[in-house]
C-alpha cells in the first residue's frame, strides 16, 4: 500500500464511527488546551509582574523608620523617626552601588480647585525622588533645588488628578489648594497604572520635600531632617543585594547601633517581592500545565483501549486484507496512523480552544496575552507521540494476526 492508500484507511475507519472518534479525542484535547491556556496564562502573569516591577521603578529599594517601644507595648513599622534627610545624603555619597538617596515624607489629604474637591495621597518628594521612581514630568516642569531651597509652594500631579479635580484640562499654571495651603501646580506626570496591590499610582501629588514638612505634613515628628523613607536606587540590577547589604551596615554605624541590637530601620526590596510573586504564578501555572500533561496520557491511554476494541471488531476485515497480499507491515502502519490520526485530531481541536481560553482568561485577568508558539508545536508533537506510543502495542497485535484464524472470526 502506498502511505495516502494508508492514510485515506485511516480517515474511513475513522469516519465510520464518528462519536466513538470524538469521545476518544476528548482527552486529547483537554490535555493539549489546558497546556497552551496555563503556560500562556503564566507567561502573561510573569509580563505583568514585570511590567509593574518597571513601573514602580527599576533597581528599588525603600528605606522605612522602624518601631518604638512604650512600656512594652511595640509600635507598628514607621512608628519610630529614625532616619533623617543627612542619612540620605550619606548614603549616596558613601556607596558607590547607590544611584539616588531620595528622602520623602507621605500623607494624605483633600486637594481643592474652585468647587471641586479630591481626596488623594501627598508626597513630600525631592527631584531624585521622581528620578528613582521613574516618574515623568509629561507637561510642565519638575522641581528645583531653588523650589527645595526656598519651600515653594508648588506641585506636581498625576494623571487621576487631573481627570478628577481639572475635568481633564491641563492643570499647568492653576491654583490649588492642600490642606488648605495655597500652590500652583507646575508639572502633570505621566501615566503609570496601578501597582499589584490595586492602589493608583497617579492618584497622586507632589511637593517639595521641605515645603510638605513645613505646611502640609509636618508635626513633631517631623521636625527637623527626620524623613518618613528614603528610597535608594541601585546603580545596577546586579547589585541591588549588595546595595542594600552596605546600605545597611552604614545606617548602622550612624545611627550607632551596637552589635546584637535591633535594627532601628528597615529596608525593602520592592523588586525581589514582587519577583517572588510572579515565580510562585509561574510555578502554579507549569503545575497546572503538567497535570494537563496528566489528562494527555489518560487520553493516551483511551486511544490505546478503543484501538484494541477496533482491532477485535475488524479482525475479519484484516484477515481479507491480509489474504489478498497485505503485509503484517502495512496492517501495523495502517493503525499506528489512526491511533496519530485522533491523537491529532485532539490536538488541533485542544489547540483551538487552548488560544481562546488564553485570550478570555488575559482580559479577565488584565494580564498581557503571550502566546508562545512553542507551546502549540509541542503540544502537538506531545500528542503525535501519544498516539504513537498507545496505539503501537494495537497496532503490532492486529499485524501479528493469522490470516486463516482472523478470516474464521465472526
Amino acid at each position: 500500500m502506498k502511505p495516502l492508500d494508508w492514510l485515506i484507511a485511516a480517515i474511513d475507519s475513522l469516519r465510520a464511527n464518528v462519536l466513538r472518534t470524538a469521545l476518544t479525542t476528548l482527552g486529547i484535547v483537554i490535555g493539549v488546551a489546558a497546556v497552551i491556556a496555563m503556560v500562556s496564562v503564566g507567561a502573561g502573569a510573569e509580563k505583568k509582574v514585570q511590567d509593574v516591577i518597571q513601573s514602580l521603578g527599576a533597581n528599588i529599594l525603600i528605606v522605612l523608620n522602624g518601631s518604638s517601644t512604650a512600656g512594652g507595648v511595640r509600635g507598628g513599622s514607621g512608628s519610630r523617626f529614625s532616619l533623617t534627610e543627612d542619612d540620605a545624603r550619606a548614603l549616596e555619597a558613601e556607596i558607590p552601588s547607590i544611584a539616588i538617596a531620595a528622602p520623602n515624607v507621605r500623607g494624605t489629604g483633600q486637594v481643592i480647585y474652585g468647587n471641586t474637591n479630591w481626596f488623594t495621597t501627598i508626597y513630600g518628594a525631592t527631584l531624585g525622588y521622581l528620578d528613582a521612581r521613574e516618574w515623568v514630568v509629561e507637561e510642565g516642569r519638575a522641581f528645583t533645588p531653588a523650589d527645595e531651597r526656598a519651600a515653594a509652594k508648588v506641585a506636581i500631579v498625576g494623571k487621576s488628578i487631573v481627570e478628577n479635580v481639572f475635568g481633564g484640562n491641563s492643570p499647568i499654571g492653576q491654583n490649588i489648594r492642600i490642606k488648605r495651603v495655597p500652590f500652583t501646580v507646575i508639572g502633570v506626570t505621566a501615566e503609570k497604572g496601578q501597582t499589584p496591590f490595586g492602589s493608583d499610582q497617579d492618584d497622586v501629588v507632589f511637593v517639595p520635600l521641605s515645603t510638605a514638612k513645613k505646611r502640609v505634613l509636618g508635626g513633631p515628628r517631623l521636625r527637623g531632617k527626620y524623613v518618613g523613607a528614603i528610597t535608594l536606587k541601585a546603580t545596577s540590577g546586579d547589585l541591588i543585594k549588595e546595595a542594600e547589604e552596605e546600605a545597611k551596615e552604614l545606617l548602622r554605624r550612624r545611627h550607632r547601633i551596637a552589635s546584637g541590637q535591633r535594627d532601628d530601620f528597615t529596608i525593602r526590596n520592592i523588586a525581589s517581592i514582587l519577583a517572588a510573586r510572579a515565580a510562585s504564578q509561574k510555578t502554579m501555572a507549569w503545575l497546572l500545565a503538567a497535570v494537563a500533561g496528566v489528562s494527555l496520557i489518560v487520553g493516551g491511554i483511551g486511544i490505546m483501549n478503543i484501538m484494541l476494541v477496533s482491532v477485535t471488531e475488524r479482525t475479519r476485515e484484516i484477515g481479507l486484507r491480509m489474504a489478498v497480499g497485505a503485509k503484517g507491515r502495512d496492517i501495523m502502519i495502517q493503525f499506528v496512523i489512526e491511533a496519530v490520526a485522533l491523537s491529532l485530531i485532539g490536538g488541533i481541536i485542544g489547540v483551538a480552544i487552548g488560544v481562546g481560553g488564553s485570550v478570555f482568561a488575559a482580559k479577565m485577568a488584565g494580564w498581557p496575552l503571550i502566546f508562545s508558539a512553542w507551546s502549540v508545536v509541542l503540544a502537538l508533537l506531545f500528542s503525535a507521540a501519544v498516539g504513537i506510543f498507545f496505539g503501537y502495542y494495537p497496532a503490532l497485535k492486529a499485524s501479528r494476526l493469522d490470516p486463516i484464524e482472523a478470516l474464521r472470526h465472526d
